[in-house]
């Protein structure tokens, strides 16, 4: 049992995880429209600055985590692939829909995790997940503008992008659960996740620009050039949100129960609203409003059925 202190800094710690994660759209949606960094070219030095500081600070912390066990190489090639896939898709969708937006609907990876499960390893639907998944689904409709046909003639890629990376981070969660059921440590399946994804998006900006925009080989990984301001930004996004959210919210689960970590995390959305609002006058619609509810109420729900 813990004590009262002990889930006090529990909450406060998943609550900071959280407040941190939700800058991340902010960040990305603010290089993306000040600086026109292509989308590919931010992934790429997003999950690169994540690896460089992941792997600084298990060489100064704690060695032993750089060892990953041979038989343990092929799935995690796998494993940055997804993550290269679903950092590109996540990007994308930020440019398109705007960082609520796409925040809102990459929560609609819960619901599409419950679905592959159910066809990867068969679990069961009881009548609580079901009607989370119809809820979650039901509320991207709306988040997303797809009940109105006028929004797939003015904006089909957002939706398109959008709900990729709801799946694609579905899969990433899959393939998560596996490398926790095969013993390989959060930190160490961290580190080299964002490595090969790394090297992942290495080549998709290569294959980009010789045969999408025929720019030549790597003519924008310097897009920012003497810019500070936006390499700055760009490295604190990298660091900051994903490895800062990811540390804290791994140490709450110390003080607190997954589950209750991952309710407070489902705040996520309402602070990226909160910060598109005051920072890049983002508004949310009523209809998208009422969608983000759905969303939320769907992952709430979720999370109480499986505990």
């Amino acid at each position: 049992m813990k004590s009262s202190s002990q889930l006090s800094q529990g909450y406060i710690i998943a609550f900071a995880a959280t407040v941190i994660w939700s800058t991340t759209g902010i960040l990305i949606s603010y290089l993306v429209v000040t600086y026109s960094l292509p989308s590919l070219v931010l992934a790429f030095w997003r999950d690169l600055f994540v690896s460089l500081g992941m792997a600084v600070g298990l060489l100064l912390f704690n060695r032993p985590l750089l060892h990953l066990e041979r038989k343990h190489w092929e799935f995690m090639i796998l494993y940055g692939l997804t993550l290269a896939v679903f950092n590109s898709m996540w990007t994308f969708s930020v440019q398109y829909n705007g960082a609520a937006v796409a925040t809102v609907m990459a929560f609609s990876s819960p619901a599409m995790t419950a679905i592959l499960s159910r066809i990867v390893f068969k679990e069961r639907f009881s009548n609580v997940k079901i009607v989370s998944i119809l809820l979650s689904l039901g509320g991207i409709v709306f988040v997303s503008g797809a009940y109105d046909s006028s929004t797939w003639n003015l904006n089909p890629m957002g939706i398109v992008f959008g709900l990729l990376s709801g799946l694609m981070f579905a899969i990433y969660n899959l393939e998560g659960k596996h490398a926790s059921d095969t013993h390989i440590d959060s930190w160490t399946a961290l580190l080299y996740s964002f490595g090969w994804a790394t090297v992942f998006l290495l080549f998709f900006n290569l294959g980009n620009d010789l045969f999408i925009t025929g720019r030549g080989a790597f003519a924008d990984m310097l897009w920012l050039g003497d810019s500070l301001s936006g390499w700055g930004i760009l490295f604190f996004l990298g660091v900051a949100p994903t490895l800062g959210g990811f540390g804290l919210y791994t140490l709450s689960i110390r003080y607190l129960s997954p589950t209750t970590s991952n309710l407070i995390a489902t705040l996520e959305p309402a602070f990226t609203a909160i910060w598109a609002y005051f920072f890049l006058n983002e508004i949310l619609t009523p209809p998208q409003l009422f969608g983000g509810v759905l969303v939320l109420a769907g992952v709430i729900l979720l999370r109480f059925g499986e505990r």
